[in-house]
């Protein structure tokens, strides 16, 4: 079965996190450079059935674009025509990162595993992975 990939895209490292074949759950995979992505991610289709990828959207509190909502856009216009089939959607990632630090807090990680920005990275892409399978399940 194939995989749903989300990545949280930043300007120096993005974080990667995939879910499980069933798409029931969002695991953390990698933080890779972002000047390395492009190419991490065909290596990683060539290993594994991917049926979409899912962006973090930058937004801010009144839903307006944030300063890198621009960066992301010119990536998921890339990404696009990079792989023409896989389709690409966006998910608002407003607090992900709160979120991921505060879930590293509350599991009792140690102030200097808490500062891994790439570390971060990953647990604001599964976050944002398993909201977006959280709203496309049926209730």
């Amino acid at each position: 079965m194939p995989r749903i990939i989300a990545l949280d895209y930043g300007s120096k490292r993005t974080g990667i996190a995939v879910t499980d074949p069933t798409k029931t759950i969002a695991t953390a995979l990698e933080t890779v450079s972002t000047h390395l992505l492009i190419e991490f991610l065909r290596k990683y289709f060539e290993k594994e059935s991917v049926e979409s990828i899912v962006v973090g959207d930058p937004r801010r509190l009144n839903n307006e674009a944030s300063t890198t909502t621009h960066l992301t856009n010119q990536f998921v216009n890339r990404l696009k025509k990079i792989f023409p089939s896989m389709p690409v959607y966006r998910y608002d990632e407003r607090f992900t990162s709160l979120m991921a630090t505060r879930s590293l807090l509350e599991s009792g990680q140690s102030k200097i595993v808490r500062r891994d920005k790439a570390l971060i990275d990953r647990v604001s892409a599964t976050i944002i992975l398993q909201n977006y399978l959280s709203s496309i399940q049926p209730l």
